[in-house]
């Protein structure tokens, strides 16, 4: 039984769970095991009922009769990770330590902090919360399991990539000079992401502009209006209108 005076999980890329200085994944109780741990780190915030667990676990068209596979997956997950950190019968909660490290709640609240700091025009501390967002959203969530619960946390990781990486992109325009490069490598990355987000078209068109090649910053509005059109039947916007007119004066 591990001692969790501190945790650090990590379900994005390949699972690890650190309690208490200890390496435990290798121990949890098989496939279905580390389905119910994922389920309950990721919902550690609230009380969870035992139909809950059960549906997470098995999936909606579970049995009653699946009730004590759930008691015994639960009583060797106690015996993994300790009795005091998964109290409650009827209901069960995760009770992970204060300082607990999640890579998802991470990348969650990198993201949060980042669009702050973009919001506000702080570009250097934008950069390192903005990283920690695209790179944990950027591997897969518990790749080998498909639940519906998992389709959403994963659209939503998704979410949380595009966004971060646009951070990222506009942290490194608005830092300018020799990030310029990286802002627009970011931006192509961007764009391939997210083809109809304009962000990334802005800031690459904003980046070939201020590092002198403004022709080809022309070319990539051009592209986004041809694509816009043909796709969508539609025009950019009035702020990216704006910048190209700018480089046609």
């Amino acid at each position: 039984m591990a001692q969790a005076d501190s945790a650090r999980i990590q379900l994005c890329g390949r699972l690890v769970v650190r309690l208490g200085g200890q390496r435990i994944e290798d121990a949890l109780p098989a496939a279905k095991g580390r389905l119910l741990f994922a389920y309950l780190v990721l919902n550690r915030r609230r009380r969870m009922n035992r139909e809950e667990l059960l549906i997470a676990v098995y999936g909606d068209d579970a049995p009653p009769d699946y009730h004590p596979r759930l008691s015994v997956l639960l009583s060797k997950l106690r015996s993994v990770v300790g009795h005091d950190l998964l109290p409650g019968r009827a209901e069960i909660e995760l009770m992970l330590p204060p300082n607990a490290f999640i890579d998802v709640e991470a990348a969650l609240n990198g993201l949060h902090r980042a669009e702050s700091h973009v919001a506000e025009g702080e570009w250097a501390e934008a950069w390192g919360p903005a990283g920690i967002a695209y790179h944990v959203a950027s591997r897969p969530l518990l790749q080998s399991h498909d639940r519906p619960w998992l389709d959403e946390w994963r659209r939503r990781l998704a979410d949380v990539r595009v966004r971060g990486l646009e951070c990222f992109a506009a942290a490194r325009l608005g830092l300018g000079g020799p990030t310029l490069p990286q802002a627009e490598q970011c931006a192509r990355q961007l764009i391939e992401l997210a083809p109809y987000r304009e962000t990334g078209h802005r800031i690459l068109i904003e980046a070939l502009e201020q590092r002198g090649n403004v022709a080809e910053a022309l070319l990539v509005y051009d592209r986004l209006r041809v694509l816009l059109r043909d796709e969508l039947g539609t025009a950019p916007s009035s702020a990216l209108q704006s910048i190209h007119r700018r480089l046609l004066g």
